[in-house]
């Protein structure tokens, strides 16, 4: 009953990884950055923004993910 659990949970999880890693822009800052000229007002304060949430949201899913996967394949239960 417990596997089951976990593992609808793990489903669940990555398909909310997928879901945020789409809404997140490319990371690609042209020639801007071989000039140094990407220190901009934006990239100071990307944390605040929707896309700041949207990283930190990814990270704490992909950490859920990996417990959620060693609990799979342990033999415990």
């Amino acid at each position: 009953m417990l596997r089951t659990i976990l593992a609808i949970l793990f489903i669940i999880d990555s398909l909310g990884i997928c879901i945020t890693v789409l809404m997140q822009k490319g990371r690609d800052s042209g020639l801007g950055a071989i000039a140094g000229s990407s220190d901009t007002y934006w990239d100071k304060n990307k944390a605040h923004s929707l896309e700041g949430r949207l990283v930190l949201i990814t990270r704490i899913m992909i950490v859920v993910f990996f417990i959620l996967a060693l609990l799979l394949n342990m033999k415990l239960f």
